[in-house]
């Protein structure tokens, strides 16, 4: 059992929570990710590391409530433990000293940019964060992005908080300015992620993305997370999570994100009336 020892709350929706798990953050790095199990008889999800200490044996992780198992998982609290907690998995993110790097994160995907900026900033690169989020409310670890880069730009869709529009925006006005770019890495929804990756592609900068599609098994069995990247089939969780954003074909994955939506509201349904019914028996 891996026991939650700390607990945040960003957001109504959006959780941070610090789990006891030695063997896996003994051998974390950035941009890898775990498949946690809330329950025994629960479903299977992935969640980028989103920190991690070698020390302290613990992995921090953070998810928003969109379905079923993410909204029992924010039912927990600290003390409470997870059924099971598999990890490190994936490759991780290259890093190196690649000279100017801008880090893009969108909603809650900016806690997993963090580690990945950080280790950036660590190897010698000069790291602009380019963060972003629907409104201010929904904006999350300024301050930590903050300190894993040289300069941080933030961006709301409504104007709410910073710059008023896309991250998109101020990659293109670098990037037009012939501001020398050596590399982006791009986190967060995958329309996102798509169109950041359509941004620098006229410049000839290299893009990394992170994927994270459908996915059961996390050892590259079961085929679920497959992705076309130029043209070839590709594991998002063996050969991936990140992948050259100019080569991924995003229509197909964001189809494929769909493919199950009926399903999942079923499944959400069948919860909410559990959870209905386990609290009408506690009151009688």
């Amino acid at each position: 059992m891996y026991r939650i020892l700390e607990r945040e709350d960003l957001t109504d929706t959006i959780h941070v929570f610090k789990i006891d798990a030695p063997a896996v953050a003994k051998r974390a790095k950035p941009g890898q990710f775990v498949i946690l199990r809330v329950a025994e008889d629960g479903e299977r999800i992935p969640l980028t590391i989103a920190d991690f200490d070698r020390k302290a044996g613990t992995i921090t992780v953070v998810f928003m409530e969109v379905g079923k198992t993410t909204m029992q998982m924010a039912k927990l609290g600290v003390g409470d433990s997870l059924a099971n907690f598999a990890g490190p998995l994936g490759l991780p993110t290259e890093v190196e000293k690649f000279g100017r790097v801008v880090v893009v994160g969108g909603g809650f995907g900016v806690a997993t940019t963090y580690p990945i900026a950080r280790a950036m900033k660590e190897a010698g690169n000069e790291v602009i964060t380019i963060m972003g989020a629907r409104t201010k409310d929904l904006l999350i670890w300024e301050d930590m992005m903050r300190s894993a880069s040289h300069e941080l730009i933030v961006c709301t869709d409504d104007g709410s908080y910073g710059r008023k529009g896309l991250v998109t925006a101020p990659l293109k006005e670098m990037l037009e300015d012939d501001c020398r770019i050596d590399r982006v890495v791009a986190i967060g929804p995958a329309i996102m992620m798509k169109f950041v990756a359509l941004t620098s592609q006229p410049f000839g900068v290299p893009t990394v993305v992170s994927l994270n599609p459908l996915m059961v098994d996390g050892t590259g069995l079961c085929g679920a997370c497959r992705v076309s990247v130029d043209g070839v089939t590709k594991f998002a969780c063996v050969d991936g999570p990140d992948f050259d954003g100019h080569k991924v074909d995003w229509d197909l994955l964001l189809a494929r994100q769909k493919i199950f939506v009926e399903e999942e509201k079923i499944s959400l349904e069948h919860w909410r009336h559990h959870e209905s019914c386990e609290c009408s028996k506690a009151k009688a």
